[in-house]
């Protein structure tokens, strides 16, 4: 059994790591109103809360009144109204820092192929949180900037080849969002070129816009894999657009069987509520690494024992911690405030209970915490 001064020295430790969110996006430029800001704590649905309901009844909800709260001068737990009052008078540009800093992140990986222009950029992400800044390619959005140029279709593959090989200089990775646009469940081999030339000049014809044809979704795949940058999969729960049944990361096992995929780590972001699909695949697969990403902001309260039960088998050394926040600060913050709980909480469990040391517990909780993307990114 450990001493309480083991289990308070751990809890101070992972309160003082800096983090490594290997995915996330940028917070808000401008000034929105309740609506919007309500909007953006629903995962799942584009539309505003049914006419006197409100999305701070939910777990992300109250998790914000309890831990974003005293941030804003307030009480913990103080009303969603007088909440979103002080949040008003505080202005975006105040609310962002204070919550981007007080994250205790060293380091951002930022996905910029989401809806850029609402969000603070890479740089003006830096200079609000005061941590250092990479870039995540997304796939996708390079493919969709290529059609718009509406290149001939015989010359598609070469021109997003050369447009990808540019985008992804000095990035940290590469991220495809497949799993919206047409889930796991297809052919995810490489396509010939012809049947590239034929899709790309169909998709272009029609006007581009966003890609969902899965020919040119899996010769985007392929083509960044040629990179060697370490690949994100979207993975689990998203927006209603999403087919959740055909996220399910062990449809992957054919892609992850390929001997080109085994030549780059593989990130499964999310997971949720695959996480334990996601950790055998960690699991089975020594290029595989997985999170639970913005689950632990949207179960709240609950991200104790969704945390622990990404722990249950995944190798340590293939776990990182991501928000995927978008949009409110409070998300970017939230997301390390119930990781570093969740954490604290059970590692303090099993280190109480004498099943860990709490020397390992430290050690695995940097590992996962910063360590593991520090060596994955090669950051």
């Amino acid at each position: 059994m450990s001493a309480p001064a083991e289990l308070d020295d751990l809890a101070d430790r992972i309160a003082a790591l800096p983090l490594i969110d290997h995915h996330v996006h940028g917070a808000f430029t401008t000034e929105i109103d309740r609506a919007a800001f309500e909007m953006h704590l629903n995962e799942g649905s584009p539309e505003p809360a049914p006419a006197g309901t409100t999305q701070f009844d939910s777990p992300v909800g109250f998790a914000i009144r309890r831990w974003c709260a005293p941030l804003l001068d307030l009480p913990p737990h103080t009303p969603a109204d007088r909440y979103w009052a002080r949040r008003t008078e505080l202005g975006t540009a105040e609310v962002t820092a204070r919550f981007l800093r007080a994250a205790g992140v060293s380091d951002w990986l930022v996905d910029t192929g989401y809806a850029a222009d609402a969000v603070l950029d890479p740089a003006a992400l830096a200079a609000a949180s005061g941590g250092a800044v990479r870039e995540i390619v997304r796939i996708e959005a390079v493919a969709e900037q290529v059609a718009a140029r509406a290149p001939a279709g015989r010359d598609y593959a070469d021109t997003f080849g050369a447009q990808l090989a540019q985008a992804t200089r000095g990035a940290a990775g590469v991220k495809s969002v497949l799993a919206y646009r047409a889930g796991f469940d297809i052919d995810l081999t490489r396509p010939d070129p012809r049947q590239v030339a034929v899709a790309a000049a169909r998709w272009i014809g029609a006007g581009g816009g966003r890609l969902t044809d899965p020919v040119l979704l899996r010769h985007g795949l392929h083509t960044a894999l040629r990179c060697g940058l370490p690949l994100q999969l979207h993975t689990g729960l998203g927006d209603r657009d999403l087919d959740l049944h055909r996220a399910n990361p062990v449809l992957l096992l054919d892609l992850l069987r390929l001997p080109e995929v085994a030549a780059v780590p593989v990130m499964l972001l999310h997971c949720y509520p695959y996480h334990r699909e996601a950790a055998y695949l960690a699991q089975a697969f020594p290029n595989v690494h997985m999170d639970v990403g913005l689950a632990l902001n949207h179960v709240g309260a609950r991200s104790r024992a969704v945390l622990a039960e990404s722990f249950e088998l995944a190798p340590f050394a293939k776990l990182l911690y991501s928000s995927d926040a978008w949009g409110p600060a409070e998300l970017h913050h939230l997301g390390a405030v119930l990781w570093r709980r969740a954490i604290t909480a059970t590692f303090g469990e099993w280190v109480r209970d004498g099943d860990w040391s709490a020397a390992d517990a430290q050690r695995v909780a940097t590992m996962v915490g910063r360590g593991n993307a520090e060596r994955v990114y090669r950051l």
